[in-house]
Parts: structure tokens; C-alpha cells; sequence
């Protein structure tokens, strides 16, 4: 299994947001607090903006703020935002894999597999993402 690099940054992005909503946050801000490459930030965010899960305000006083509240924005919504379908198989979608003979069990196993990650992805908030954290910080 494999989680994309934008995945991953997308999702830390909106975490560092969702953390302090009176701001705006820079992509500088966000990505020295999170280790994250500035430039892969930077296109990784334009992607969410797209989506509609950050917005954007120009200038001096500019940066980005979650498009949505961090209790309506799931794990499933960054990884289709960044990547789209949540599992490829060489870079295919599951839905039409279909195998000949003794291996034609097998696309449905892959298919159980994203199912299953659709579950948890859509049942993961950015706000338990947050409150998670904040336990962790304080123990």
C-alpha cells in the first residue's frame, strides 16, 4: 500500500490550520512547522483550494484558512483532492480490473481493500485529527 507525499502533506496542512482558525497561515508558516517542503507545499495547497477544503486571501496580511469546518473536511476528501482515486493498481482505478483464470478472485480482494480504506479515511476527520494531537501534546 502506498500513501502519496501530497496525501500526507495535504493532511498535516490542514491539521496546522485547523489548529488556529483566527489566522490565516502562510505556506512558509505551515511548512517550517511541519518539515514539509516549501515549493511541494505550495502546489500541494493550490490543489486543496481547488478542492475547496482551503481558501486564500491575498497580501500583507494574506495566507490560507480551511475552506470548510475541520469537522466536515474527512481524510477521504484530501486524498481525492491530491490524488484522486484512493487506490490505483499501476496507476488504473479497481473499478473495471478483471483477471483471467485462477486469478480472477483477486480484483475483488483489491477492491475490499479500498473499501475498507474509503471507511476509514471518510469516518477520519480533520477535527479528531486536531483533538488527537492535543492529547497526545499534553500527556
Amino acid at each position: 500500500m502506498h500513501i502519496s507525499a501530497k496525501a500526507d502533506y495535504a493532511a498535516r496542512a490542514l491539521v496546522e490550520l485547523a489548529c488556529d482558525t483566527s489566522r490565516p497561515l502562510t505556506c512558509e508558516a505551515i511548512a517550517a512547522s511541519q518539515g514539509i517542503p516549501f515549493r511541494f507545499l505550495k502546489s500541494v495547497v493550490g490543489e486543496l483550494r481547488r478542492a475547496g477544503l482551503v481558501r486564500s486571501q491575498r497580501g500583507c496580511e494574506g495566507g490560507y484558512w480551511l475552506g470548510r469546518t475541520a469537522d466536515e473536511i474527512t481524510l477521504l476528501d484530501v486524498v481525492r483532492a491530491v490524488d484522486g482515486e484512493v487506490i490505483t493498481l499501476r496507476g488504473e482505478p479497481l473499478a473495471g480490473l478483471d483477471y483471467p483464470g485462477p486469478a480472477h478472485g483477486l480484483p475483488s480482494v483489491w477492491r475490499s481493500v479500498e473499501e475498507r480504506a474509503v471507511e476509514i479515511l471518510s469516518g477520519t476527520t480533520v477535527a479528531q485529527l486536531v483533538r488527537s494531537g492535543d492529547r497526545v501534546a499534553t500527556a
